[in-house]
């Protein structure tokens, strides 16, 4: 299924959800980026998902035209595809340069073009990208969870889209939405996640005091639904009080029976 969370001019953002047919897969969103004739695929999963996001993607763009393929972090539900990607589009992969010599592990050595040149990756302190008259900034999100994270903010809708930040469980099947109020609801479906996933409670202080300067219209994650308004003030206030991943340890988890 798909949803626009912004069109203007040109300019329009798609979310896909809810592609993850069984009960094997994480459930895990895709976004489009459109810019013109210019479009860029973020978190496009791996091969479970592939042949769904084409077709979904097919409603918008040729998928083979994709300029660029933005990966906020290297877990199998972003980039597991990445083989396809190289093989079918000329799409060019922009992840973390820690990244950068794992991904192609999922790429059979026998293929042609598919080389270093098709990988643009990034320092630690992100940087602007161009597609066609628009710009995109990845943004510093490392160890929320993954050692090399980056968040991308499209410049034209104020989106962010935070990757596995202010990830949500919601039900297969439930209609994909954006979460205005009831943030102490919504963020029962959290909890957990963030408290195991999040490194710790200061990375976490570090990223909400960015995107508090950033001023975002929506936060838009790789799980759940996205946030707007006053949910979104709600969960930049949960998250910067919330004690997670090395907070929560102590010699109680390091026994041996």
């Amino acid at each position: 299924m798909s949803t626009v969370l912004f069109e203007q001019g040109e300019h329009r953002c798609v979310a896909f959800n809810d592609l993850v047919r069984g009960e094997h897969g994480v459930q895990a969103n895709q976004f489009l980026i459109m810019n013109g004739k210019h479009s860029a695929v973020l978190d496009p999963g791996g091969a479970l998902l592939y042949n769904p996001l084409i077709l979904e993607m097919g409603n918008f763009v040729p998928p083979h035209e994709v300029d660029y393929v933005l990966c906020s972090h290297q877990d199998p539900d972003v980039i597991g595809s990445a083989d396809k990607w190289l093989l079918y589009t000329q799409a060019t992969i922009v992840c973390s340069r820690l990244w950068g010599r794992f991904v192609p592990h999922s790429v059979p050595g026998y293929m042609q073009n598919s080389g270093p040149d098709r990988y643009h990756l990034l320092e630690d302190k992100g940087e602007w990208l161009t597609l066609g008259d628009a710009r995109i900034r990845a943004l510093p999100a490392h160890f929320m969870h993954s050692v090399g994270n980056f968040s991308f903010y499209d410049e034209t809708s104020r989106i962010l889209f935070s990757g596995d930040v202010g990830a949500s469980l919601v039900p297969t099947g439930e209609p994909y939405r954006i979460v205005t109020d009831g943030f102490t609801e919504h963020s029962r479906g959290m909890g957990g996640f963030h408290r195991r996933y999040m490194a710790s409670n200061r990375v976490v202080r570090l990223w909400v005091d960015m995107v508090r300067r950033l001023g975002p219209d929506m936060i838009v994650p790789q799980h759940g639904l996205p946030l707007r308004g006053q949910a979104m003030a709600d969960f930049l206030e949960w998250l910067e009080r919330l004690e997670c991943g090395v907070d929560l340890l102590g010699p109680n988890d390091y026994l041996v029976d």
